[in-house]
Order: structure tokens, then sequence, then C-alpha cells
């Protein structure tokens, strides 16, 4: 393959008539079901991470918009038509949604891929599915919230009756400020449960990737789906996100990204007792024992690495190999990032797309700088790619010392480091040598050893002889500086929930 990318090829289809078409609309707020200007008039670009072309203008909303949004919500969550509706309607106006997003599951599919840059293969195979499936699992939900029945004791008033029970109710307002990485799906990952639950929200997309949240509440409006009860404010993080965690008016915050931001998010939100969940960075060991086959765990390890170009909370961007396998498999790892096909996202052919954003390429390339600097070495990719789009070519480093930045810090690219291990009863300890604990995966088909380790890692998910995989009905988050809260499965009801004793001497 070339050094630079290719100038886009004939054979890359352009986009669909319709995508054209609302890329070409104004792009407003949406507040209590109605789309409005930004208050105070301004607009941010959305550019093409491929090509770094203007794809659209959307409103820049700021506090005002925020106040605007959360009452909104407030008057929303209050009214007959949403306090009153029964789950059955909850759930019903959800599976509408599913259905008209699987309808639009193209057009949705191509402004994903515009928008972030990823494989439109990936946006129309990966996210539009999911997306769509965990609309309709949420949806479920709305009819299975429940309490329980609790025989109370009371010493003290032993000759009375008494009927105790719990109720679930909703929590109230609220605010989900979402990453740019996969855009649709955790945009749906908040408004699913949130809805569900009987709650409102007010969904803070980033700044980068704002055009399918945007999309997503037309469909809200095609759907039924009461006023107010889904709103939308793009806008700057530091000014539309804070504003929106820090508003006390808001009853829970639910916020996916950098552990940085999650603190910030977390000061705010507890300075009005705000309920907080928390999905935040992460820096996932890939531990391969000496009995896996090296070509089946190279694949593995560059898929947990490579794929969305590394933008990816579960990344697997740390590779610990038995020293036995560990050229075997770490030269496998290199050899596919050198033939992988980096291109833009609307090219069939292209295996990785670009990063989001020019100072995101910029952040990485940093950190692969500064690791070769401090002793790595390089054995695969470590540039940009080209000087049109924002293409990093993937990277496989070796020779970090275990205190380095590279092996410490999220990096969120295609780059991963890896180091060898000789002992099965060390492995543990080093892969848990960072602040971060959202997820692991070990390769090896020995059992015993596996099991072993399993309760060893501190890590919200740990995956065996696979990487990255997600199921609706299996709990999501992480330990440590990864954050705290789970979403999907049973555990994401407990995020938009609270619970009520009640009481009754009869």
């Amino acid at each position: 393959m070339s050094a630079t990318p290719p100038s886009v090829p004939p054979s890359i289809p352009a986009m669909s008539a319709s995508v054209a078409k609302y890329l070409a609309e104004p792009k407003k707020l949406f507040i209590g079901g109605e789309w409005v200007d930004a208050r105070a008039g301004g607009t941010l670009e959305v550019r093409n991470p491929a090509n770094e072309e203007l794809l659209a203008r959307v409103a820049a909303g700021e506090a005002v918009d925020v106040d605007a949004a959360v009452a909104a919500a407030r008057t929303a969550f209050e009214s007959r038509e949403w306090s009153q509706a029964r789950p059955v309607d909850r759930e019903r106006w959800l599976l509408k949604l599913a259905d008209l997003l699987e309808a639009n599951a193209q057009e949705f599919a191509e402004l994903e891929t515009l928008d972030n840059g990823k494989p439109l293969v990936f946006s129309a195979k990966v996210d539009l599915p999911s997306a769509v499936d965990f609309l309709r699992y949420a949806a479920g939900w709305a009819t299975k919230i429940e309490g329980s029945t609790i025989d109370v004791s009371l010493p003290a008033f032993r000759k009375n009756e008494f009927v105790a029970y719990t109720r679930r109710e909703p929590v109230g307002v609220v605010g989900a400020i979402i990453p740019w990485n996969f855009p649709l799906m955790m945009a749906v990952w908040k408004l699913g449960p949130a809805l569900a639950a009987g709650c409102t929200v007010i969904l803070k997309p980033a700044e980068d990737t704002p055009l399918t949240a945007l999309r997503l509440a037309e469909l809200s409006q095609q759907a039924g789906i009461p006023k107010g009860v889904i709103n939308v404010v793009t806008g700057l993080g530091h000014v539309a996100g804070a504003a929106l965690a820090a508003h006390p008016g808001v009853d829970k915050i639910a916020f996916t990204g950098s552990t940085a931001v999650g603190k910030l998010i977390g000061k705010a939100a507890v300075e009005n007792m705000a309920r907080v969940s928390l999905e935040l960075g992460g820096k996932s060991p890939v531990i391969v024992l000496d009995d896996a086959d090296p070509k089946s765990a190279a694949f593995g390890a560059a898929n947990a690495i490579f794929f969305n170009s590394g933008q990816v909370c579960v990344a697997g961007s740390r590779l610990y190999v038995q020293t036995s396998k560990f050229d075997a498999v770490v030269e496998g790892v290199a050899a596919i990032a050198a033939k992988m096909r980096v291109g833009p996202g609307m090219d069939p052919l292209s295996q990785l797309g670009p990063l989001v954003s020019e100072k995101h390429l910029k952040r990485v390339s940093d950190y692969v700088r500064v690791g070769v600097r401090d002793g790595a070495t390089l054995l695969a990719g470590g540039a940009r790619q080209g000087d049109r789009g924002w293409y990093m070519r993937p990277t496989v480093l070796t020779g970090a010392k275990a205190d380095a930045r590279v092996v410490q810090e999220e990096i969120f690219g295609p780059v991963v480091v890896a180091t060898p291990f000789d002992d099965v009863e060390e492995i543990a300890a080093i892969a848990n040598a960072t602040p971060y604990g959202l997820a692991a995966s070990i390769w090896s088909n020995d059992l015993k050893r596996v099991n072993r380790l399993i309760p060893r890692i501190k890590a919200g998910t740990v995956w065996v002889n696979c990487h990255g995989l997600l199921d609706n009905a299996l709990p999501f988050g992480g330990y440590k500086m990864s954050g705290f809260g789970r979403e999907m499965g049973r555990s994401m009801m407990d995020l938009y929930t609270e619970t009520k004793s009640v009481l009754m001497m009869v």
C-alpha cells in the first residue's frame, strides 16, 4: 500500500440522496419537541474525518439552552401523558423507535461513517443492528420493573400487623453526556433504560459527532414519544456539557467518556446530590498464555486494538504474551498491522478509518513519539498516513517500561504495547498495574489456569478467547478509574430508578 491514502476512487459509493438532503438542512437544538436555534445564535462545524471537508453546521448550545431543555424535560416528566403512562406504553414507544431506526438503518450507517470516520461495513453490520437490538431489549424492561414484599420484625410492636414492600420509581430528569466513538450506540444506551424507567432525558452528544443524535430525535417525533421526553442539546463539552452536569434541575447524570472529564462531571453532579454513573477510560490487557495458538491469538489481539481505529474504551492496548510464544504472536500482530488497508470509511475495502479529529490525531501521534523517545521499539506503523484526512497507521510497540506513559495512560488510538512475561502467577499483578479496570481478555485453552486467573483480574469484564464482545444481557462497567455503575443487563435499570420503602400498619 502507498505511504499516503489514495484519492477517493470512483468505486467508492457516494452518500445517498437522503443523507445529502439531511446534511443540507439546518441543524437546530431539539427542546420540548420543537427545533429551535441556540439562544446566542452560535454554530459549530462538523467535519468529515476522511477528507476534512465540512459536513454540516449544528447549533452551539450554551447554558441558557440547557436551562430550557431541563425545564422542558421537567415539565414532560411531571405531565400526565408521561408520568401516568403505563409501562406497556413506554415499551411500545421504544419499540416504535427501534422499528423506525431499523427502517432507516442505511441512512444512519452512512451518517455515522461520515461523522465518525469508521468503515461503513462496521457502521452497517455492528453499530446499527446493535443499537436497534438494544432499544428492543431496553423496551422489554419497561414492563419488568418491580419491587418486593418484605416481612418485617419490629420487636417493639409485636401486637401489630404490618405490610411492607418496596417500589422502584423513575429517578427523574436525566442529563446524558456521550462520547464520539460510538455516537448512536452510546445515545441509545442512555435513552433506552432511562425512558423504560419513566425518566426524561437531555442528551448532549459529542461536538465532533452530533449528527445521528439529532436524526434520532426526528425519529422520536415520528414514534409519537411525548414532547420534552427526549431533548438534544448540541454544543461544546466545556460549555453545554458542563452546564448540564452542574444543573440543579437534573436528577441524574449519565456520562461515558474519558476519566479526566468523568472526574469533573462527578464533582459537578455531587454539588446537587444528583445521581451519577460514569463509564470511563480503559487500558485493557490482552493476556496470551503459552498454550494458545499464536496465529489465533495474533488475530484476536489485532482485532482487540485496531477495531474502530483503537477508539474503543475496552481496546486491548496492552498485549502480554508468555515468553515462549511472544515473538510469534507479536510478529503476527505486526504483520496484520502492516497489511491493513487504511482509508475512507465509505470505501468498502477500508479496514481502518481515520481518527475522529485533527486534535485527536495529534494526541495519538504524540503518545507514539514519546513512547519511542522513552525507549520503546516501533515494529509497525507509528506515523500519520497522508496529509489529507486524519489517518493513523496501526502501530505496534515493544520494549516499553512498565511505568511508561504508553503503558499506563489511555491512548485511544490504534496503538498496542507488547510485553513478554514468564510466570502466570505474576501476570495478574502486571495486568492490574494501571489506574484502570474496564476489561481484559485471556487467550488459553487451559481452563484451570484461566479460571484461577479470572478472579484476580480487577476489571468489569473478562473475555476468554475473544475480546470486545458485548451482549445486552451482560452488565458492562469498570473498576477503579474506569468508573462506576453498570450499563446493560438488569443492572442498567438501577441507574435510572430510586427504591422507595413502604411500611403500612394494618
